[in-house]
């Protein structure tokens, strides 16, 4: 599909883009711009970052909106281009555009709140009512929305408890391969409760460590959003950031340096808060009914 013919899901995009920001606007919410070229990424076990003349390009502008959620400001969401190296597949495209919004004083479940009230207004707000037609199937998107633990669908789907034992290289395979392919693809789904080795940046539930506060949302069984009850805890932070370097030391990628200036304003006080990143383009996928991020960007890498 050339440029020319992609013109109707461009000005979808571009309505998307105004639904959004209308939407947090409409809120409280600040918009804000953070730095694409940083000096360091934040670390996690399998997204590498792409250099640029000594430092890199952000993989998701989360560790400098946290410093802002540090600093006293308590609603703010932003929309822009990161990069992650060596991604490129139908739903992938080395740059792409992230939605991420912060709420102080919110956990995982509202987040869960805002991101159904935010599916539920662009989709109103571009096709007229609460379903549209995703890949030949309706989808409804309110009321009802699905909502599994990880601990539920890898028992249904995979066999096996990923939280009491976990073992990462069949947990990512079996997500890809078992669970993934057993969703409704007719209504949303909430995959909820990740084990904690698999949530770096989120904290653990009270009482029950190995169980992360994060959440992943699938629409038509696209995966589009990722929570989290935001982990607060900067001792904590850094003995994870120091774990993942370990591991990814070993499995010889790329080893980031800290970013103490997160971790400094981690230390100086961080409030309790949510946080959800969302990607635009998956989003203008499901709206405008194309199977490939190629076809809802005008020129992919």
């Amino acid at each position: 599909m050339n440029i020319r013919d992609k013109k109707s899901v461009f000005e979808l995009r571009s309505r998307v883009l105004q639904c959004v920001r209308s939407f947090f606007i409409d809120r409280g919410f600040i918009e804000v711009e953070t730095p694409v070229r940083i000096p360091v990424p934040a670390l996690e076990l399998h997204i590498d970052a792409e250099l640029s003349d000594g430092k890199y390009l952000r993989t998701s502008p989360e560790l400098h909106m946290k410093r802002l959620v540090a600093e006293g400001y308590d609603r703010i969401f932003q929309m822009g281009p990161c990069f992650r190296r060596g991604e490129r597949g139908h739903l992938h495209n080395p740059e792409y555009t992230m939605l991420e919004w912060y709420r102080a004083g919110a956990d995982y479940i509202d987040m869960l709140v805002d991101v159904k009230a935010l599916i539920a207004f662009v989709v109103s707000e571009i096709h007229g009512r609460s379903a549209l037609v995703y890949k030949g199937r309706e989808i409804e998107v309110m009321p009802v929305w699905e909502c599994l633990t990880v601990e539920e669908a890898f028992l249904k789907f995979a066999g096996w408890n990923p939280v009491k034992q976990f073992d990462a290289d069949r947990f990512d395979c079996d997500m890809v391969e078992k669970v993934e392919p057993g969703l409704f693809l007719n209504m949303p789904v909430v995959l909820k409760d990740y084990p904690a080795e698999a949530a770096a940046l989120a904290r653990c539930k009270a009482g029950n460590p190995a169980v992360a506060e994060r959440w992943e949302l699938y629409l038509g069984g696209m995966e589009i959003a990722n929570a989290f009850s935001e982990l607060i805890d900067p001792v904590e932070q850094r003995r994870r950031f120091e774990e993942c370097a370990e591991k990814r030391r070993g499995m010889g990628k790329e080893v980031y340096a800290l970013d103490e200036d997160f971790l400094s304003a981690m230390k100086k006080g961080m409030p309790e808060c949510g946080g959800v990143a969302l990607g635009i383009d998956r989003l203008v996928m499901f709206l405008s009914d194309s199977v490939e991020i190629d076809q809802v960007m005008a020129f992919c890498v």
